[in-house]
C-alpha cells in the first residue's frame, strides 16, 4: 500500500510539471519560439519543439492518468528529463546566459538549479518505475 501511495505522489508530480510546462509553453507561444531560438543547438528548430514539446508533455501526462499506461508514462516521463537533463548539459558547456525556454516558474531558475530539479524528477521516475515493476511481480506471483 505504502508503495502505491509513493507512485500515486510521483505521478502527480509528473502530471503537475508536464501540463503546468506544457499550459506556460503553449500560453506564452511567441515568447517560447524567441528563447528557443535563441539556443545555439535549437534556433533551426525553434518553431517545431515550440509546439512538438508541450504536445509530448500532455500525451505523457495522459499516459500518467490512465492506469494501463502508467508504466509507459513513466518510461516516457524519464525519457523526456533525461533529454531536458543533457540539453542542460549541453547548455552548461556552452554558456550560461541563455533564457530557458521552460515557461512560467521554471523559467526563473538558473541552469544550475534547473539541472538540480531535472535530476531530482529523473530519480522520482526511475523510483515509480521500479515500484510498478515490484508490484506487478508480486502481483504474478500470487496469480501463480
Amino acid at each position: 500500500m505504502k508503495k502505491q501511495i509513493v507512485v500515486e505522489i510521483i505521478i502527480f508530480l509528473y502530471l503537475v510539471l508536464f501540463l503546468y510546462a506544457a499550459g506556460t509553453k503553449l500560453l506564452d507561444y511567441d515568447r517560447s519560439v524567441a528563447q528557443l531560438a535563441q539556443s545555439p543547438l535549437l534556433t533551426p528548430y525553434a518553431d517545431w519543439i515550440a509546439w512538438f514539446v508541450p504536445l509530448c508533455e500532455i500525451v505523457v501526462a495522459i499516459l500518467l492518468m490512465i492506469s494501463r499506461t502508467r508504466r509507459s508514462g513513466l518510461y516516457a516521463a524519464f525519457g523526456m528529463m533525461v533529454m531536458f537533463t543533457f540539453y542542460i548539459i549541453a547548455i552548461l558547456t556552452f554558456s550560461e546566459e541563455l533564457p530557458c525556454a521552460c515557461g512560467g516558474i521554471l523559467s526563473s531558475l538558473h541552469w544550475k538549479e534547473h539541472l538540480v530539479f531535472n535530476l531530482v524528477f529523473v530519480i522520482l521516475s526511475v523510483i515509480g518505475i521500479a515500484l510498478i515493476n515490484k508490484e506487478d511481480k508480486a502481483d504474478k506471483t500470487i496469480a501463480a
